[in-house]
Order: structure tokens, then sequence, then C-alpha cells
């Protein structure tokens, strides 16, 4: 199953892909219209499709404003250098362990809309990731457990302001910029993945030109070994959204430097999770 979010008249929805229609989840009484609620709530939304795919109203995929896939997660956790050959790039050795570091909800951004390069930085780069939607708790969990609580994957765009980033030794201002987090442009439920969503291509595209290529399996700490170290340390909530790190070739490390500017479009794909697409745009001057 393929889950969107999007907008409509009636405010946020929540709905099913099916061909290049989407089954709005919304309608009715028993209706859901936003996949964070409906797993902490513990919907069957598999259950809930079949019960209103009859009856619910139906929208062309292509007419709808999308919405980040979890709207509002209640933690988004990152994983940085996860690839060897982008810790090597930035002149890493490979690590031990992961390097963590958490965005907020705020930097979140939908897929379609523009993304503002900000007006006190040049530097914003592209990194192309996957994302993991946690649909269960999970605490302190063994390697089995970890994957259970996997709900599905999705696109990530991990977009950083690198000059922010290196100002501190910690990377959140340059991880943190409102709406520089496209997620989307679905969720595909776990089951229509390889366990651990391991073995997928991912790209990165800037202007139709691939600036990222790398395979999943090369990531460093796989989906579950992930889980089962952050489950030591914190308890995974259902809408939890966890980013698993950027192979190489992001902007930062060429030379001269690939900075993204206005007018320029970015596209995420990985196999069996569209495409991610966005628009970069100059933030506006601030009124007086």
């Amino acid at each position: 199953m393929k889950l969107v979010s999007f907008l409509s008249a009636q405010g946020p929805r929540l709905g099913a892909i099916e061909g290049d229609d989407v089954v709005d989840l919304g309608a009715g009484p028993e209706g859901v219209t936003d996949l964070g609620t409906a797993l902490a709530q513990g919907r069957d939304l598999s259950a809930l499709l079949s019960a209103v795919r009859a009856s619910a109203p139906r929208h062309a995929l292509a007419t709808l404003q999308l919405a980040p896939a979890v709207a509002r997660p209640g933690k988004i956790v990152c994983l940085g250098l996860n690839y060897a050959d982008h810790a090597k790039e930035g002149g890493r050795e490979r690590p031990e362990h992961p390097w963590i570091f958490l965005r907020s909800a705020t930097s979140l951004a939908a897929p379609g809309a523009p993304v503002k390069r900000p007006r006190i930085s040049e530097q914003l780069d592209f990194e192309a990731e996957l994302a993991v939607v946690i649909g269960r708790r999970l605490h302190q969990a063994s390697g089995p457990q970890a994957l259970d609580a996997v709900f599905g994957y999705a696109c990530f765009n991990d977009i950083s302001v690198r000059d922010y980033q290196r100002r501190t030794p910690q990377w959140t201002l340059g991880k943190n910029f409102d709406g520089t987090g496209p997620l989307g442009p679905f969720v595909a439920t776990a089951d229509e993945l390889p366990p651990g969503a391991e073995g997928l291509r991912i790209q990165c595209r800037l202007n139709s030109a691939t600036v990222q290529d790398a395979n999943t399996r090369d990531m460093l700490f796989g989906v579950q070994e992930t889980l089962v170290l952050l489950s030591e340390c914190m308890t995974l909530e259902p809408g939890d959204v966890i980013a698993m790190g950027t192979p190489a070739g992001v902007g930062v490390a060429r030379q001269p430097p690939l900075w993204m500017k206005h007018g320029d479009t970015v596209e995420v794909e990985i196999d069996g999770l569209g495409v991610l697409r966005n628009r970069i745009e100059d933030e506006a001057e601030a009124r007086a």
C-alpha cells in the first residue's frame, strides 16, 4: 500500500494510491486524515481501505497538492556519515558508530513545494536519503523486533545550509531551516519493499543531471541495526521518522562546490518509492 498526504478544501487528508487515483481515507465517521495520528491510534489502514474503497471519494493523483508524507513527526532522527564514500569525501574516517542529529517538524517540506534558499546563505546543498516511518512503539529492541516496528519507507532530501551547519560542532542550525526537508511523495508500507529496504538504488538529480547514485546496501548501518541502536537510547514512537544518511556526491565535497540556486530542480529517487521533486526559490526579502 502507498499512502499520500494531501491538502483539500476540507483540510489535510490521507489517501491510498491506486493507479492514477487516490482513495480518500478521511471520508466518513471512521476516516483518518493524518498518517502520524493513525499510527499512534493503531489503526489498520489496509482494513480501512478495503472498507471504504467502493464508497470513498477518489481524486486524480496528478491534481493534488501534496503535503509532507508524515505531517508532524514526534521525532525526526537523522544519521550522518552512514555511507563510507560520503564520509571519505568529507575527509573523515569510516565511523564506528553512526553520527546522530535531530530535525524539527518545521524543517519539513512537501513534495513539489518550493524549497527556499535562505537570504543569509548561498550554501544550499542536496542529500538524497531513505526515510523510515515507525509504526509501533520500540524500546530496547532486538533485531527482529526492530524491523517489525517499521510501518513503511519514503524518500527524503536532507537539504543542508552548509555554512550554518559548520558554525558549531553540532549540526542543528544547518539542518533545521524552515521547509528544507522534503519528505515523500508517498509512504510505501514495509511489505512492498525488501526487509530493511535493502538493495534499493538511491539517486539525486539536479536539473536532470545525476549527482548522487548509490544503493541502500552500501549503508554502513542498515535499518535494523540503526533501530536497535536508537531504541537502546530512546523510545521510538508511531509516526517518528528516521533519515538514514546520504551517499557520496554532495555539493560541498565538489571542486568547486555545487550549491543549489534559484530556479534549480532537485529530485530524489529510490526504487519503489517514487520521485521526490522540488524547485529551489530564493527567499523573499523580509518586509519592514
